[in-house]
C-alpha cells in the first residue's frame, strides 16, 4: 500500500464551526494533520480531499479503486441519499471504510439508513475525529 485516500463529503469543510456540540471543535485540517502523522510513521502517503459535490466523490472513489488504494469515506449527508456512491464503490471495487464523527443512530431517524454501508468493508461512527484514526488503524491492520 502506497497511499490511503481520505474522502470527505458535503459540509465537512465547516467542521469546527458547524454544530460543535455534535461534530466537535476539530477542523477538517486538524483531522488531516492527525492522519498525516500516522501515515508518515508507516511510510504511507495520505491523499486527503473534501468536496460538496457528489460527482467529485464518485470520481475520487473510482480513482482510488483503479490503483487499489484503500479509502476512508465520510460521505456526510450523501451517506443517506446516494445510490451513486454505492455504485461507485461497488463498480471500482474500492476497499472503503465508512466513517462518521457522530453516532448517526442516536440522531434523526433519516440518518439511520446508509445507502453506502452494504458496499463498504466496515463502519466506524460516533468517536469524533478518533473515528478517522480508528479507520486508519483498521486499514493498517487488515488491508
Amino acid at each position: 500500500m502506497t497511499a490511503v485516500h481520505v474522502l470527505n463529503g458535503p459540509n465537512l469543510n465547516l467542521l469546527g464551526k458547524r454544530e460543535p456540540a455534535i461534530y466537535g471543535s476539530a477542523s477538517l485540517e486538524d483531522i488531516r494533520k492527525l492522519l498525516e502523522g500516522k501515515c508518515a510513521a508507516k511510510g504511507v502517503s495520505l491523499v486527503f480531499k473534501q468536496s460538496n459535490s457528489e460527482g467529485d466523490l464518485i470520481s475520487w472513489i473510482q480513482e482510488a479503486g483503479a490503483v487499489g488504494a484503500p479509502v476512508i469515506l465520510n460521505a456526510g449527508a450523501f451517506t443517506h441519499t446516494s445510490i451513486a456512491l454505492y455504485d461507485a464503490i461497488k463498480g471500482a471495487q474500492a476497499t472503503v471504510i465508512e466513517v462518521h464523527l457522530s453516532n448517526v443512530y442516536a440522531r434523526e431517524s433519516f440518518r439511520h439508513h446508509s445507502y453506502i454501508s452494504p458496499a463498504v468493508r466496515g463502519i466506524i461512527a460516533g468517536f469524533g475525529p478518533q473515528s478517522y484514526l480508528l479507520a486508519l488503524e483498521a486499514i493498517f491492520a487488515n488491508i
